[in-house]
């Protein structure tokens, strides 16, 4: 059975959406940089069901969001070593329930565009309860994607 208590944001980027409270993630840490933000939505484009990229829509300042990806999108062998500790703060996890996503930076060079390797954001599916980590793997900071989104496009087409 699913909640019908609804929060509505007016965000910069999507105008006014109504989300459903237990569709909300929580970051308990916030994200770096940025630790009192903590609830957010994940949002993508409706209209472009395909597309790749989504939204962390924060719930806290609307007009705050951040382009995530899954990074498997990007880079298919990505398996950063995530302690068990950093697991167990996020409940009873599985790989089953575990999403995994990363931020996209699009500088105004957009050949430049790319992903946060080192940093992803973890989730549990099943109670919607995340935190982004650090990780110590050699996973950069800037991994850049624009030719594999482009030539993924294509392929698309």
């Amino acid at each position: 059975m699913r909640c019908e208590n609804k929060m509505r944001a007016d965000t910069r980027l999507f105008g006014k959406i109504d989300i459903a409270e237990d569709r909300i993630i929580t970051l308990k840490d916030g994200i770096i940089g940025f630790p009192d933000l903590r609830k957010f939505a994940l949002i993508h484009d409706e209209e472009r069901e395909k597309g790749k990229i989504k939204w962390l829509q924060s719930m806290d300042d609307t007009a705050f969001a951040l382009p995530v990806i899954d990074p498997l999108e990007v880079d298919p062998l990505y398996h950063p070593i995530v302690s068990e500790e950093q697991y167990r703060r996020l409940g009873d996890v599985s790989s089953e329930n575990i999403y995994m996503l990363v931020t996209i930076t699009v500088p105004k060079k957009i050949e430049q565009m790319s992903v946060n390797l080192k940093a992803p954001f973890i989730i549990n599916m099943e109670n919607l309860e995340g935190a982004q980590i650090i990780i110590e793997d050699d996973y950069p900071v800037k991994y850049k994607i624009y030719d594999l989104l482009k030539q993924s496009k294509e392929a698309d087409e």
